[in-house]
């Protein structure tokens, strides 16, 4: 059965594509969930249309993400923790403690959306990558300081 996609999904295509699927994949799930179109006449006539209202989404999307973005940038945190010689923390900070900062702050964002590797271990000034968008990235400025 051909459909045409309202949205972009992975490994069939992207938005106003004309694709091949099963039948019972474009019945039963594309079509309810509002991602495909059947491919008739009078559809593939209203592609551009389809097409349009997708990038309405996507630049809305994209504004709203850079307003966030420059809201994240313009926080400083700072984490207080408890240190031993050498000032290393007992312990140390994850995401999960980022999230919860910017929290207190009043933006809500996602612990898996902090792009953190490796746990900080020391005090210092870390410069902490928050993944928004695809394509939107933030960093926000985190002070580690002895706990007083």
């Amino acid at each position: 059965m051909k459909v045409i996609l309202r949205d972009e999904l992975e490994g069939r295509g992207k938005t106003g594509d004309v694709v091949e699927v099963k039948a019972g994949y474009a019945r039963n799930f594309l079509i309810p969930r509002n991602l495909a179109i059947p491919a008739t006449r009078g559809n593939l006539r209203a592609i551009d249309e389809v097409k349009s209202q997708k990038d309405t989404r996507d630049k809305k999307r994209r504004r709203d993400s850079e307003k966030i973005k420059i809201r994240i940038e313009k926080l400083s945190l700072t984490a207080e923790a408890r240190v031993g010689e050498d000032e290393k923390l007992f312990g140390s900070i994850t995401a999960q403690n980022v999230a919860d900062l910017m929290a207190k702050e009043g933006v809500t964002v996602d612990r898996r959306n902090i792009d953190m590797p490796d746990h900080i271990k020391s005090l210092g000034v870390y410069t902490v990558p928050v993944k928004i968008e695809a394509d939107v990235i933030a960093n926000v400025k985190l002070w580690v300081v002895k706990q007083s």
